[in-house]
């Protein structure tokens, strides 16, 4: 800590933390321990973040992390999107197909960026908000295999038809973001994905992944 920080505020974020890490909630005891407090301190803090409704307690005291998260949450988007579209850009114009950053939103793929190359006389209707399930297409098999660690090299995931007859697609995984897990991938009318789309993928994912650390 330094005299330009709030004790309290970081205790207030390690919390949140802590339980953004656990599926099944922490007791007052156990957060006193990591946080290394006592548990009245652990109290108020609890306190204070349930009046934001950014943590609840259920009926066993566990804490858990609070849906004011997802309000939150909702003003990610446009920066996460604002950051990735310079390489989304160039992506698509260099590929000639559309280009998109693809997050995981619950159970979903969601996609929150898409770009268009521009001199192509047709190519895939991708739109923002485009959701899919994350075990169908090649933006969320890429999520998966990165969070199961079955990703291998060259470090990008194919798919053809899977979303969208006719169409095939291309995704990488972004790696080192805290806390977000996505991909950045194309899709294109094709039978196959040419060779070197795959590679120039993966570049993407990791001048988007520069982006947003």
């Amino acid at each position: 800590m330094t005299a330009e920080t709030s004790q309290t505020l970081d205790r207030g974020l390690r919390v949140l933390k802590l339980l953004a890490d656990t599926d099944h909630g922490l007791t007052v005891t156990e957060l006193s321990n990591r946080l290394g407090v006592n548990r009245t301190v652990v109290y108020r803090l609890l306190a204070t973040l349930e009046q934001h409704a950014l943590v609840r307690r259920d009926l066993g005291g566990r804490a858990r992390v609070g849906l004011g998260v997802l309000r939150l949450g909702r003003q990610v988007h446009p920066l996460v999107r604002e950051a990735a579209l310079p390489a989304l850009r160039s992506l698509a114009e260099d590929i000639g197909a559309t280009a998109h950053l693809t997050l995981v939103d619950g159970t979903e793929a969601l996609a929150v960026a898409v770009v268009e190359p521009t001199w192509t006389d047709y190519h895939v209707a991708y739109r923002a908000g485009f959701r899919h399930p994350l075990d169908r297409g090649a933006a969320g098999r890429a999520i998966l295999a990165a969070r199961q660690g079955t990703l291998i090299e060259p470090g990008y995931t194919l798919t053809h038809g899977e979303l969208e007859a006719g169409a095939s697609g291309a995704a990488a995984p972004l790696t080192g973001v805290t806390g977000l897990e996505g991909s950045v991938g194309v899709v294109m009318l094709s039978d196959a994905v040419p060779e070197r789309v795959g590679p120039r993928v993966v570049d993407a994912a990791r001048e988007v992944a520069d982006a947003l650390r």
